[in-house]
């Protein structure tokens, strides 16, 4: 049975690997059809450091959304994160070869595929490429040149740069799990389009997306992507340090982050006692929850205030550029009590905590439209979207190749007894193959 309408998201994390198969139901909100889990094994801070591991987990993960969706998958979008990711401004133009003709989406393709050839440093290669503002024949902050005339168009973008050895890993594991590869996102990106509301991305918003080994940064403003950035700091340098301050082990550590883990020291009377089972017969620790929220406070004020630096370097304190939205958490790290209140209260911005449920249909399973999961919505929703604009253009091919039929078979008929005539097919199959070319 064929599901063209059906996409996977596969967000590899440092903690966790998620697999989603989903689709689009009649009111455009996503109706999830199966989510596996796995432990992830092999990842450290966003890269792979273990490829047998990873594929492991990988398979883990995707058997389980297989078995719950009953749906054999053959590819996923994958998110991509890491402390080698960074962003840079770039202005490149083209001149159209005809003004007196509009521009299309051609044109806007052809000036995005010339920045693709922009030379990196050694070892790096260019992930995405975001337009953010078009200049036609000098007229400034256009956001949609299409339809215009023009003979000179122009665009700043903002380009996203990886490692390709970590991009090259990625690809391994994807295609030993069994899998190819439909696409390659930015993790903030992905995480950002399941939490953020136009509305937000126009006012000037900062997603901030705090993983188990990298917090990822995206800002918008205007309703454009402005600056990204990876800070090699997550949710698992807390429960490190909390495994070293209280001497317990990591699972313990782990357990007391999130059931007694605060972010706010001052909320913990010095008699709460929290004790913690010794191993192997040793008698139990006390440990008091006023040190422990100590502990997690120093290490999150260390990751917010990198995080607001690069607020900074966008130039948030610039009237023009001011985010008025605010900051939006998400990500597991972001279901830590009184985060929120912690970054008001370094940043001076508006917080917020932004689930993905408002993008899921009603009768998703509630667990899903926890923060933890932000990556993976939006990574499946990344695939159905690209879905829906290959469906497109295909329809505006075939659209377009019966016009020319058309304009073809009236002129076959004048010249009828000049030349022998081709079938419909035939031709409709010329222009398919003459589109294909063009396309690679």
């Amino acid at each position: 049975m064929e599901h063209n309408d059906i996409s996977v998201g596969l967000d590899i994390g440092t903690t966790k690997i998620v697999a989603m198969i989903g689709r689009r139901n009649e009111y455009g909100k996503i109706e999830l059809l199966g989510t596996g889990k796995a432990k992830s094994l092999g990842v450290h801070r966003g890269v792979v450091n273990n490829i047998t591991q990873t594929i492991q987990s990988i398979q883990m993960a995707v058997d389980e959304a297989i078995a719950v969706s009953g749906i054999k998958i053959h590819e996923a979008v994958v998110g991509i994160a890491g402390q080698h990711i960074r962003s840079l401004q770039h202005s490149d133009y083209i001149t159209r070869p005809n003004s007196e003709e509009v521009i299309n989406d051609d044109d806007l393709d052809k000036l995005e595929k010339q920045v693709y050839k922009l030379v990196m440093l050694p070892g790096e290669e260019i992930i995405h490429v975001l337009p953010q503002e078009f200049k036609v024949d000098g007229q400034s902050e256009i956001t949609e040149p299409v339809g215009m005339y023009g003979g000179r168009l122009e665009a700043n973008f903002h380009v996203v740069v990886g490692q390709v050895s970590s991009i090259r890993n990625i690809g391994r594991c994807i295609k030993s799990a069994g899998l190819d590869l439909a696409g390659i996102t930015l993790e903030p990106l992905a995480s950002a389009e399941a939490v953020l509301s136009n509305e937000e991305k126009e006012a000037g918003v900062a997603l901030i997306d705090i993983g188990g080994g990298t917090t990822d940064l995206a800002i918008f403003k205007n309703g454009i992507i402005r600056h990204t950035a990876v800070v090699p700091f997550g949710g698992n340098v807390i429960t490190e340090d909390i495994k070293e301050g209280c001497s317990i082990i990591e699972k313990q550590a782990e357990l007391l982050k999130t059931k007694f883990g605060s972010a706010w020291p001052g909320e913990n009377k010095e008699n709460e006692i929290v004790s913690i089972p010794g191993l192997r017969g040793r008698d139990p620790k006390e440990i008091t929850l006023k040190n422990l929220s100590k502990i997690i406070h120093a290490r999150v004020v260390e990751i917010i205030e990198q995080v607001f630096m690069e607020i900074k370097n966008y130039g948030h304190e610039e009237p023009k550029k001011k985010l008025i939205a605010g900051i939006v958490l998400t990500g597991g790290g972001a279901q830590l009590k009184h985060l929120k209140q912690l970054v008001e209260y370094i940043t001076g911005m508006d917080t917020r905590i932004g689930y993905p449920n408002e993008n899921l249909a009603g009768d998703s399973d509630e667990s899903l439209s926890s923060p933890q999961y932000a990556t993976a919505v939006g990574l499946l929703m990344n695939g159905l979207n690209k879905l829906e604009k290959n469906k497109n253009k295909e329809s505006k091919v075939i659209t377009d190749i019966s016009k020319e039929q058309g304009a073809e078979i009236t002129e076959e008929k004048e010249a009828q007894e000049k030349q022998p005539k081709k079938s419909i097919f035939e031709k409709w199959a010329d222009k398919f193959r003459d589109f294909l070319d063009n396309a690679e």
